[in-house]
């Protein structure tokens, strides 16, 4: 078997960076880039001069700027070695970690610096080309709600859904956002499966409460070799054990199953390059655009048998204390979803409970995390990127 480029545990994140969650906040990419940025040099001690690697994930909100890394580390006071942006959406977070590792580990810089900050709520500048839209268009499909309602209408008709067990993920997933003070503050209180169940059809059976909300906020990584680390004294690491990641999964495919995703070859390869089976990770943070994208990954990554999902959800408890505990800080359907920076959300999560300072929502005792994303949703077929990697502490 191929050994994994980060099995060796030389490479880590030592800090994690985050802003609270706004609606319209009124402050640009590169006002949040700078709060994030402050946060990681505080805990870290280091500086703008110390920082010679960075990745973003490209922001909505400043995707129109061809030069926007460029611009953004001039913002912060960095000159970079290594520069890149990813557009892969969702995914980029835990991909950007994957290629700073790469970078750090050929040599191209020694610390790196990984962000995701967006403001869409405030400023989008987006515009979704493709060939798809002829497609989307004619019927009426409205972006991710319209796509998702059609997966889940597919699926229902495949497997079936109890919703109950998308409702028990909604109020785990919103208890964690109420005791996260980074969260939306709108949406920090709790809710019942009842209040699930009732909320407005979006687009069916998509419900309100399936859905996240755009929001403006940012997160952010510092990685480095750990032979670094333990000269600057930075004790409280964080190791990325195993990769990988799958765009445009079955694309040659002119009539593909919808129901099946990329996470059905990276779940399950990440996993064994970890050396792990499903039943040993202690907390799962999958990127959770809608409910339903974390119903199919438990799944396709190992959780749940096939057509299973929803009946795993409701039979199995979710919190910070219970069997596999899912997005303890809320996610972004109960947190907000900061544009593309979104993913970010389920990965420092997973960081922050590995440090140890999930404060009043621990995960007792953890060892390890899954982590995934999802990259944009196009018609006729299932997410375009997926990826998943393996945290230790």
């Amino acid at each position: 078997m191929a050994k994994s480029f980060l099995e060796d545990k030389d490479i880590c994140i030592v800090a994690y960076g985050e802003t609270k969650i706004e609606r319209r906040g009124g402050r640009s990419a590169y006002e949040i880039a700078a709060e994030v940025a402050e946060q990681l040099y505080k805990k870290t001690k280091l500086s703008p001069a110390d920082i010679d690697g960075v990745t973003f994930t490209v922001p909505i909100s400043e995707c129109s700027n061809p030069f926007w890394s460029g611009y953004a580390t001039e913002y912060l006071g960095i000159s970079a070695k290594w520069l890149q942006t990813s557009d892969i959406g969702g995914a980029s977070a835990i991909g950007n970690v994957a290629r700073a590792a790469m970078a750090i580990k050929s040599g191209l810089c020694e610390t790196a610096m990984i962000l995701g900050v967006d403001a869409p709520s405030t400023q989008w500048r987006a515009y979704y080309g493709s060939y798809r839209n002829e497609f989307w268009d004619p019927v009426g499909v409205q972006g991710p709600p319209g796509a998702f309602g059609l997966l889940m209408n597919r699926y229902e008709h495949q497997y079936g859904i109890d919703f109950r067990g998308l409702g028990a993920l909604a109020v785990a997933q919103r208890n964690g956002a109420v005791k996260n003070p980074n969260a939306y503050e709108k949406l920090r209180h709790k809710i019942t499966i009842d209040d699930y169940i009732n909320s407005r059809q979006v687009s069916s059976p998509l419900r309100l409460l399936d859905s996240v909300m755009w929001a403006d906020g940012g997160n952010g990584l510092v990685m480095m070799k750990t032979s670094r680390a333990k000269k600057l004294g930075l004790t409280n690491r964080v190791y990325p054990l195993s990769y990988a990641e799958i765009s445009n999964y079955d694309c040659a495919n002119q009539t593909p199953d919808i129901t099946s995703t990329g996470h059905s070859i990276v779940g399950p390869k990440v996993l064994r390059d970890a050396k792990m089976k499903a039943k040993d990770v202690d907390m799962f943070h999958p990127y959770d655009d809608f409910l339903f994208a974390v119903m199919l990954k438990a799944e396709q990554c190992g959780f749940a048998k096939k057509g299973q999902g929803s009946q795993f959800l409701r039979d199995t408890d979710l919190g910070p204390k219970g069997t596999l505990p899912i997005n303890t800080g809320g996610g972004q359907i109960s947190c907000g979803q900061p544009g593309l920076a979104g993913g970010g959300i389920n990965l420092v999560e997973a960081v922050r409970q590995l440090m140890g300072e999930g404060k009043g929502r621990q995960v007792p005792n953890a060892r390890n995390a899954m982590v995934t994303g999802i990259g944009v949703i196009p018609y006729g077929r299932n997410w375009g990127s997926a990826n998943a990697m393996v945290l230790v502490n």
